[in-house]
């Protein structure tokens, strides 16, 4: 499958919503909440992709077609019940990140990660400016929505702007955070996102399923 097939697979998934119990901020790290559940469904279905992909037959080419659906949807899922369960404001935006994600072949728990320690889930987003919840660009600048603004940190933490690729472009998830938050500012901050894309999925195999398909 190439990689303007994956894009158009991605594309095509439709959100579900998913209704769960909201549960406070503090203390999430020991919380075991409906995204542990979604989690195991990615890690599944990442594995079976990836096996798949080494069968060159039209058969095995729909299961894994299938599959990456499956584990978009998953993801997707996982990122919006984590919001919904911690009554976070960018509960919803699931989808839209991991289509983000995918595009920009980052992390799917990366932009999720950084707005939750950034906002709180958008609850403390820049108030001098509108649909912010990541801190981009120290809050200056302001979206028209949570979607543009996800679509704009995804683009330069993928090294796609090329104003912006000096700084992030062929680094890996601990230096692309250092960039985005320098240890001098913030020393901590690099293995708090880290921390908290644990919470989301154990698992890091957007990148690699991105390049298995080019």
């Amino acid at each position: 499958m190439k990689k303007n097939n994956l894009i158009r697979f991605v594309q095509s998934m439709v959100l579900l919503p998913v209704v769960t119990m909201s549960l406070p901020f503090s203390g999430i790290t020991n919380i075991t909440t409906p995204q542990d559940s979604l989690a195991k469904q990615v890690n599944t279905a990442a594995t079976e992709i990836l096996a798949l992909n080494q069968a060159n037959t039209p058969e095995a080419d729909l299961i894994s077609q299938q599959l990456l659906k499956n584990k978009v949807q998953a993801e997707a899922d996982a990122i919006d019940s984590y919001f919904t369960d911690h009554d976070m404001p960018l509960a919803g935006t699931g989808m839209t990140m991991v289509k983000e994600a995918y595009y920009n072949n980052l992390d799917w728990r990366l932009l999720p990660a950084i707005a939750i320690r950034e906002s709180t889930g958008g609850k403390n987003a820049c108030d001098k400016v509108k649909n912010n919840p990541f801190g981009w660009n120290s809050c200056k600048v302001g979206f028209n929505s949570y979607d543009d603004a996800i679509a704009t940190v995804a683009q330069n933490l993928g090294g796609n702007n090329p104003n912006t690729a000096y700084e992030y472009d062929n680094k890996d998830i601990k230096q692309i955070l250092q960039a985005y938050n320098p240890p001098y500012v913030a020393p901590r901050y690099a293995n708090q996102v880290m921390s908290i894309m644990n919470n989301l999925g154990d698992v890091d195999v957007t990148p690699i399923l991105a390049s298995a398909n080019t």
